[in-house]
């Protein structure tokens, strides 16, 4: 299953704007107000570049890879997604402290259910996977879950940093109550290597 890029959906409302704020540049040349153009032009380019409410889809998680990546099915295709600013224990690859537990518990939070994703800045890593915040029905951002409740650390890697300190509110809390990796690791955020029992 390659990773495909998700056709970026357009919503009308964004392409109404657009148009009126268009209607509004052609106005401001009729007129010779070259402040007033550019000014229309840089709210076109933003709002067509950073579609806000275009920057969110839903899909159902057909499964878990790892306590940081799932298999979303959008539109019939499915992706690789990777949750952005959370770095869980290795559980595939290689085996870190607490990286079956991470898995797991990511399995329980998101495995066969409903869940919306939201874009940052970037539309995939090096990898090829959708970089996205994740969202179940009740409004939970897994991304927060899985650190607040010791199963991953807090990791900035701009420009996608719209909850970086959220995610690293929830990092010092687990932290200080010594939840999951906290209290199982001897040094949580480095790699320890763990033999593979099967």
């Amino acid at each position: 299953m390659g990773a495909q890029q998700p056709q970026k959906p357009r919503s009308a409302l964004i392409l109404i704007v657009a148009a009126v704020l268009a209607l509004g540049v052609i106005v401001q040349l009729v007129r010779g107000d070259q402040a007033g153009v550019e000014q229309l032009l840089k709210q076109i380019a933003l709002l067509l570049s950073a579609g806000a409410p275009a920057s969110s889809e839903t899909g159902l998680v057909k499964r878990v890879v790892d306590g940081d990546t799932i298999v979303v099915e959008i539109d019939g295709q499915e992706y690789r997604v990777r949750y952005i600013g959370v770095d869980a224990p290795e559980s595939t690859t290689r085996q870190e402290c607490y990286g079956r537990e991470a898995a797991r518990y990511n399995r329980t939070l998101v495995e066969g259910q409903a869940v919306r994703l939201e874009r940052d800045v970037s539309e995939t890593d090096r990898f090829g996977r959708l970089l996205r915040y994740v969202y179940l029905t009740n409004g939970e951002m897994v991304n927060e879950v899985l650190i607040r409740e010791g199963f991953a650390l807090a990791r900035t890697f701009p420009p996608d940093v719209k909850y970086q300190e959220r995610l690293k509110e929830a990092e010092r809390e687990a932290k200080q109550k010594r939840r999951g990796l906290w209290r199982s690791c001897p040094s949580p955020g480095s790699v320890i290597w763990l033999p593979r029992w099967g």
